[in-house]
């Protein structure tokens, strides 16, 4: 069963009117009917003369009327110049809340939009800035501390921030739109967007996943339109199209402007122009001199399109396709491809042959200006635009459904400002770790709570006609109690091992220059001093070994009136075979051992001083081993003589007297052996050194064999 649609195409010159025939999604022009405006009632988009539009609708629908009987409801288009494209950034403080939720994302997102609406209305010296539908936004850019980042889910940090570009269209020219079909007896049957319309019949879904820039070329302006990953990502409109031209070849070729647009339509299909100037000169020009000499506009055409393209993208896209009378325009496409760096073959303008769904195309004129008025009938009757209405905290707000509506478009329609929803955080406090300035922040204000129709609800949940929306701000949080453990961290005290005894040693931290523990609690303005490490001097002070930190210095002496170091450190510390300063750090667990050096017997002292105190000779008393040894020096002690047992301490005064060199003599080794002389009665001896008699005074050397021998003395 076939149906017929009525659209119009509101344009900036003209209406045009089109009937079409749909059966099976596929369609079919049966009329078209173009008519131009008396006057300058429409500017960029928007209706100025809402009385004089009204008229020029009546006079195409009559036509219509008079073929296909009476028409009372139509479709209709937003002009795409109309759109207006807002950069914006949003950041806010991360650091007092857990990691990043997407409710917590979206919610940036939502207020980066707000803060466009906001900047929007203020350009357009507009009281209000829910006078704009936001008709879409995509993400340029997360950061996280200032730092570009892919994702912002489950991320910590201080700082927030979003870069957005949002899309809006004024309330006013939807409803001014309304306005002029009620006055011509029509009722809008549906409504869709003139970029949409293009894209809608040009570009399918499939076809929307690549990224292509559409651009619907006209007379006063040039709308833009990108698809991406499968949707609409933006919308744009330059200022400048056909008539840039028209007024360029006017005044390059003194033309009224009436005359130059029919020199540029005749650019299009002839290669040779013939025109006469408002001075009566008649002109016949090549087609390619007159494109060379206004080739500055035209370049300045292309620049302005495709430096929105890139703003609106970011970087070229892969296509771009042309429609409207104004993509005629000579050397456009190519301009724009240089401009973008593509291949002349990915910049094409496109007529009505790309329509798919249409059918008998071939008895239509194949032009680029027909695409938009044929799209916004098909796009108008497959993906129309209307209005719901809901309710937020009991005011009703009408919503423009260009997509699937969420619960956040609402708050912005209905101008609540998404950033003061949640509670306030409680107040902090501030101290000092170790001389920097901590905050530590008051508790969390809660959350926004958001009902749908009684249920809860997030800012991302979808809406539909007459819902109830409650939304009430959250409740500001508190100052808590923070203990010195919420700003230190689990710095419990360590054990160590000290000579295998063990040891354990208290944390070390003291706020306001008393020790504390980590239960403590703070005030604001505490100062906290806190070591993560224990140095050597710490620990030994802890374990009660305070006494031992003053050794740990030379063991001085004065020897022969000279100043010595005998010990360079009376206590030395190793852990493993490492010795340890003062200043180096401890760690939990370690095993220390502690030597202390403060006393030296005499024999020590002589050792480090390399001091040879004796002198001695090995010799051999009846066959065995004897080592006989006699003092080199007497020492004396501040003024004492020395013995064997004698202790040193530091500071004392040493002072060596050195004995004479005298040689051994056989009578040194009774001070080493025994003589039973009660057995000697009647006996004489005789003393024997190397099987030699010798005397008491003889000369002994090591290695020496040495006897005493008996004789019995006969008394007869």
């Amino acid at each position: 069963m076939s149906e017929k649609l009525f659209a119009l195409d509101i344009g900036t010159r003209s209406v045009v009117g089109l009937i079409l025939e749909k059966e099976n999604e596929r369609f079919k022009v049966l009329d078209m009917i173009s008519q131009e405006h008396k006057e300058r009632s429409m500017l960029d988009g928007q209706i100025h003369n809402i009385l004089d539009v009204a008229n020029v609708i009546r006079d195409v629908k009559v036509q219509l009327e008079q073929n296909h009987g009476p028409l009372t409801k139509v479709c209709v288009a937003a002009a795409g110049r109309a759109l207006k494209t807002k950069r914006s950034s949003y950041s806010t403080k991360i650091y007092e809340q857990p990691l990043m939720t997407e409710e917590d994302i979206l919610h940036l997102e939502l207020a980066a939009v707000q803060q466009a609406q906001y900047t929007l209305a203020e350009d357009e010296k507009l009281d209000q800035s829910n006078n704009y539908y936001c008709v879409g936004y995509s993400v340029l850019h997360y950061y996280l501390d200032n730092q570009e980042i892919g994702s912002l889910l489950d991320q910590q940090g201080e700082e927030a921030k979003v870069d957005i570009i949002a899309t809006f269209l004024p309330k006013v020219v939807v409803d001014s739109l309304i306005s002029a079909l009620k006055r011509a007896d029509l009722d809008m049957e549906a409504l869709t967007l003139e970029p949409i319309a293009a894209i809608q019949v040009l570009i399918p879904e499939s076809m929307r996943r690549l990224n292509v820039a559409l651009i619907d070329v006209g007379a006063g302006t040039s709308d833009i339109a990108i698809t991406s990953e499968g949707t609409v990502t933006a919308y744009g409109m330059v200022p400048k199209a056909g008539d840039e031209i028209s007024e360029a070849i006017s005044e390059q070729f003194l033309l009224d402007f009436h005359q130059a647009e029919q020199v540029k339509k005749d650019l299009i299909q002839h290669n040779l122009v013939e025109f006469e100037d408002i001075l009566g000169f008649k002109h016949e020009m090549e087609k390619d001199e007159i494109v060379k000499q206004i080739s500055g506009s035209l370049n300045q055409l292309a620049e302005s399109i495709c430096h929105e393209i890139l703003a609106l993208n970011g970087q070229a896209p892969k296509a771009v396709m042309l429609v409207g009378g104004g993509s005629l325009t000579p050397a456009l496409p190519e301009k724009i491809a240089e401009h973008l760096n593509l291949p002349t073959n990915r910049v094409a303008i496109r007529g009505i042959d790309a329509i798919q769904v249409l059918d008998e195309k071939e008895q239509l004129p194949d032009s680029p200006e027909f695409v938009t008025p044929i799209g916004i009938a098909i796009a108008a009757k497959q993906n129309p635009v209307q209005y719901i209405s809901v309710e937020v905290n009991n005011r009703t707000i009408r919503l423009f459904d260009l997509k699937q509506l969420t619960l956040g478009d609402c708050l912005l329609a209905s101008g609540i400002e998404l950033n003061k929803l949640y509670g306030k955080p409680g107040m902090a406090i501030m101290v000092h770790l170790n001389g920097r300035k901590v905050t530590l922040p008051g508790k969390l204000g809660e959350a926004p709570t958001i009902k749908i129709n009684g249920e809860s609800a997030s800012v991302s949940n979808t809406i539909k006609h007459g819902d109830v929306i409650d939304v009430a701000k959250g409740e500001d949080g508190s100052t808590p109690t923070y203990t010195v453990g919420d700003v230190v961290g689990d710095v419990s005290g360590a054990r160590v091992q000290i000579n295998q005894h063990n040891y354990d040693l208290p944390s070390l931290v003291n706020v306001n220059q008393q020790q504390a523990e980590l239960t403590q609690a703070l005030s604001d303005g505490d100062q906290i001093q806190w070591e993560s490490q224990y140095t050597l001097k710490q620990a030994l002070q802890a374990c009660g070994m305070e006494h031992l930190i003053h050794k740990f210095k030379p063991f001085n002496i004065r020897y022969n009136h000279k100043e010595q170091v005998v010990l360079k450190q009376m206590v030395q510390v190793s852990r493993g075979h490492k010795t340890l300063d003062l200043t180096d750090s401890i760690e939990a667990n370690d095993q220390l051992n502690v030597q202390v050096t403060d006393t030296l017997s005499l024999d020590d002292f002589c050792e480090r001083m390399n001091i040879k105190r004796k002198q001695s000779v090995k010799i051999f008393y009846n066959q065995k081993p004897i080592e006989l040894t006699k003092d080199l020096y007497k020492f004396y002690r501040n003024g004492q003589k020395m013995d064997q047992d004698s202790i040193i301490y530091p500071e004392d005064h040493i002072i060596t007297e050195a004995l004479d060199d005298e040689p051994f003599i056989f009578q040194d080794i009774f001070r080493h052996i025994e003589l039973d002389l009660s057995q000697t009665r009647n006996q004489t001896f005789k003393l024997i050194k190397n099987d030699q008699e010798v005397g008491f005074v003889e000369e002994i050397n090591d290695g020496d064999q040495l006897a005493i021998e008996w004789d019995t003395i006969n008394t007869y």
